[in-house]
């Protein structure tokens, strides 16, 4: 019998048939997809898009929400608009930057979804307006 040959001896004389290659090549492909799209974070080229474009979206809205702030807090009467935003119950907040024209911007074409609410959320988290201090070289003309 061949029980005798030690495992060394064995292994060197075993040669696996094309049908095992095949579906152990076959296995291996898949659990490499299966390991690398759970835990290796590949992604599809659709989801890549979705990301970029959500990517895309959220940062032209921070843009815009910092802009906005920025143009809220520099208007003449920031304090009592800021009393009312405060006013104002949280889901109407937007409305009332929309409605104020402080999330509109010069040669915008297109509104920034999601814009008016992080300007709102951003100036609700205000104690007051910030001083504006004027720097020298703006004085001197």
């Amino acid at each position: 019998m061949e029980d005798n040959r030690t495992i060394a001896q064995r292994w060197d004389a075993y040669q696996p048939s094309k049908t095992l290659w095949f579906w152990s090549l076959a296995g291996v492909a898949i659990l490499t997809m299966i390991l690398g799209f759970t835990a290796g974070g590949w992604t599809t080229g659709g989801t890549a898009k979705q990301m970029a474009l959500m990517s895309a979206r959220d940062a032209r809205a921070e843009l815009v929400a910092n802009l906005c702030v920025e143009k809220f807090v520099s208007a003449a009467d920031a304090s009592q608009n800021l009393a009312k935003l405060k006013e104002t119950s949280s889901y109407q907040r937007d409305s009332f930057i929309t409605d104020g024209g402080w999330i509109n911007l010069a040669g915008m074409k297109n509104k920034a979804p999601g814009a008016a609410d992080l300007c709102a959320d951003k100036l609700a988290a205000m104690d007051a307006i910030p001083a504006r201090s004027v720097s020298p070289s703006q004085t001197s003309g």
